[in-house]
């Protein structure tokens, strides 16, 4: 009489193994994708030690009181690649007058790095005086979400990073391997940031050195009413008022 019952157990417990089989086969033949940091704007930089043209670093450390421009490439000895980084080579004395530490990287050896740098020295003149990070375990990359599968595995994708003087990231481009970077946005982005933070204002569209700024909106009717009286102001409408500074 306990036959049938038993068989049914034994059918149970032959079909979960069976299921369990599957499943970890599946892991090992499809293993899960491995997930990659994506830092958001206001977050504090995650802190990382690496080795660098310029010798090793830890980020919580690096450039104290200054900001930070970290941007990543694909690969050395590629033309993209090496358009960008002599950009920002050619344009370093902006960054310094702007309190500004540049740190490269890509998914390369120190030796790589250091043969890339004197190798556009002696075939244009350009020289990389900054550092730039060897991430050939990708440590980095993935902390920072650099990597991005469908785009590619192995080369990280074009970031820039902008940190400021407390560490935090303020803001983030990305942009895919065969576009390369527009260096005057970059300079123009970095000094905006720091205009708003020293005046306490908002930047407008297309927005450069020498233009106007957008004044706080009011918030309050007592706010309002001192915008409405305000005549040093340039008032396109009662929320919407710009000034130079």
């Amino acid at each position: 009489s306990c036959y049938f019952p038993m068989l049914s157990y034994r059918v149970i417990l032959l079909k979960l193994l069976e299921q369990s089989t599957l499943t970890l086969l599946s892991e090992v033949l499809h293993p899960p994708q491995e997930l990659n940091s994506m830092p958001r704007i206001g977050d504090i930089a995650p802190d990382f030690e690496a080795i660098t043209t310029k010798g090793p670093i830890k980020m919580s450390e690096f450039a104290k009181d200054k900001w930070i421009v970290m941007f990543s490439h694909p690969a050395d000895f590629t033309p993209v690649c090496t358009t960008e980084m002599s950009g920002f080579a050619e344009r370093k004395e902006e960054f310094d007058a702007l309190n500004t530490e540049l740190l490269g990287l890509s998914i390369d050896s120190i030796h790589a790095h250091l043969g890339w740098v004197q190798n556009v020295r002696e075939a244009t003149g350009v020289y990389f005086d900054f550092p730039i990070i060897a991430d050939i375990d990708m440590k980095v990359s993935k902390l920072y979400g650099m990597l991005q599968p469908n785009e590619s595995e192995t080369a990280a994708v074009r970031a820039v990073f902008f940190i400021d003087p407390s560490k935090k990231i303020r803001l983030i481009m990305y942009y895919p391997l065969n576009v390369g970077r527009n260096m005057n946005e970059i300079l123009r982005a970095l000094e905006a940031l720091q205009v708003s933070d020293k005046h306490k204002v908002a930047l407008p569209l297309d927005w450069k050195k020498g233009d106007k700024v957008i004044c706080p909106a009011p918030k309050s009717l007592n706010d309002l009413n001192t915008r409405l009286a305000d005549h040093s102001v340039e008032k396109v409408t009662w929320y919407l008022a710009k000034k130079n500074i």
